[in-house]
């Protein structure tokens, strides 16, 4: 079995793996990082998406061996102990969660698209980057509101695997 080695959450991680691995098996199976979600092994839902390098990547499709020496950030690697990522609490604050299954991929996307389009987004914008992300539970609308006030929050802050 090949060995694949990376940085998680900013932790040099490795582990023998079936050259079929997919990314979110790894973190998930391996390394016991349960917040980047399985929703439909097609990468059609977005609940998956991590940061491979600093990109929003859709781990469900992506191979863990093509992600040896890279810098992977998940979900778990947001906050610094009890102080949330200014994008997660305003998912908290504003109610843009329902179920909370979509939420990790949702908070990633939106984090990815801060860094590439800055921290002044418009609903219309939001709404069209977030189309590979989908939530079954409810309308938009609140996650739309913690997204534009999570970018406020942000103010342009660069957030990266370290």
């Amino acid at each position: 079995m090949p060995r694949v080695s990376m940085k998680v959450n900013g932790k040099a991680v490795s582990g023998d793996v079936d050259a079929r691995t997919l990314l979110v098996s790894f973190l998930r199976d391996h390394q016991r990082l349960t917040g980047t979600h399985v929703g439909c092994d097609t990468s059609q839902c977005g609940a998956c998406v991590v940061h491979v390098n600093g990109k929003a990547m859709k781990s469900c499709t992506l191979l863990a061996l093509s992600c040896e020496g890279a810098d992977v950030m998940t979900i778990e690697g947001l906050a610094h102990g009890a102080d949330l990522h200014p994008m997660q609490a305003a998912f908290r604050e504003h109610h843009g969660l329902q179920c909370g299954f979509c939420t990790p991929g949702m908070i990633m996307a939106a984090i990815d698209m801060v860094n590439r389009l800055g921290p002044n987004l418009s609903e219309d914008t939001i709404r069209h980057e977030l189309e590979g992300n989908i939530c079954r539970c409810t309308g938009y609308h609140n996650i739309v509101k913690a997204i534009q006030a999570g970018a406020a929050a942000m103010g342009g802050m660069k957030i990266a695997a370290e």
